[in-house]
């Protein structure tokens, strides 16, 4: 970056400094965190030199600032967990409602409102590309932005079906219902990977945007429905009111979308010498989430559970993410470490 003429091209100077900047963030915490081990060394020296009475104070400190290295070393843990060729990109998260009608469409508006909870809690900034909303309630689908580093790292824990069961209260019966909702997550491509798409793969269909009525609707046809001819794959976008910019967030989406795709493939190729892991898709369940007759919610992938719901639905979900990336390391720190006297 300190060379003569290295702002003389934009483009490739900003993607060097994104490159840098990725770096650094991955680099420091851990010099901070070594900076905070030595000092904490030096005042366990320090207690050595000390008399009886003095040292228990110092003790007190010590025990306190291990529990807190402890928590920190448990994110840095997490942290080199992600590394993924897209591991750090922003995460495209999409929702959409099974069977069920008015229950599922109401149980995928509750996980929109979850997934945007989580992300806020987590520092990422969200922006909502699609929405459409249930015939009677909630919503039939969804699709967000997380944007942030890391994002996608996380997020893709996230992938496959969510199951709830509850008391409806659409039933003036008070039954018991379980709906399905689907959750797909992949990563936003940066801007050097290059994926090619013909003009006459595509069909492209305007519509005017969706909107709560009065001042809110909009009165041209700006939303964009786009459709790979090839793959089958459609993506929309209605969040700008720009026909221009939803149909470059829309072709951004399908680009994401397709190399996903593609590496499904290679995945699936190689699960055939290697062994099958399992489809992620739309049969396979992954965590569930019952509000009656008991409460309780558990990942099936990794058995973690809490009877805690409000909490989860309103974002607290690294419980079920740390521990599904855990899952996926077998060399991983031994999480029944003790602080011993």
């Amino acid at each position: 970056m300190a060379v003569e003429g290295f702002w003389n091209k934009q483009e490739a100077a900003n993607k060097i400094v994104t490159k840098v900047s990725h770096l650094k963030s991955s680099i420091q915490p851990i010099i901070k965190f070594n900076a905070r081990v030595d000092d904490l060394s030096a005042l366990i020296e320090l207690v050595e030199d000390v008399d009886e009475e003095e040292a228990d104070e110092y003790i007190v400190e010590i025990r306190e600032s291990i529990a807190v290295l402890m928590k920190d070393l448990d994110k840095l843990e997490i942290r080199s967990f992600l590394s993924g060729k897209m591991d750090k990109n922003n995460a495209i998260l999409s929702i959409n409602a099974g069977a069920g009608g008015t229950e599922s469409c109401d149980w995928a508006d509750m996980l929109y409102r979850m997934y945007v909870r989580w992300a806020e809690r987590n520092g990422y900034q969200v922006e909502t590309d699609d929405i459409s909303p249930g015939e009677e309630t909630g919503i039939s689908s969804a699709t967000i932005r997380i944007i942030g580093p890391n994002a996608y790292g996380y997020a893709k824990a996230e992938r496959g079906v969510h199951r709830l069961v509850r008391i409806s209260p659409f039933d003036s019966n008070s039954r018991r219902h379980t709906s399905f909702c689907a959750v797909d997550v992949i990563a936003e491509l940066d801007d050097d990977i290059d994926i090619e798409i013909k003009e006459e793969e595509l069909r492209v269909d305007t519509y005017r945007a969706s909107g709560k009525g009065g001042q809110h609707v909009n009165k041209t046809d700006s939303a964009v429905r786009i459709t790979h001819l090839p793959s089958n794959i459609v993506v929309q976008c209605q969040n700008e009111r720009s026909q221009h910019k939803n149909r470059g967030t829309a072709m951004k989406m399908l680009k994401s979308r397709l190399y996903e795709k593609y590496e499904d493939e290679k995945r699936a190729e190689m699960e055939k010498f290697y062994g099958t892991k399992g489809e992620i898709g739309w049969g396979n369940q992954i965590r569930s989430y019952v509000f009656q007759p008991y409460q309780m919610v558990k990942d099936l992938r990794t058995g973690v559970d809490t009877s805690n719901i409000q909490q989860v639905m309103d974002g607290d979900l690294n419980r079920f993410i740390y521990s599904w990336l855990r899952a996926g390391c077998p060399k991983s720190r031994n999480k029944d470490i003790k602080i011993e006297d």
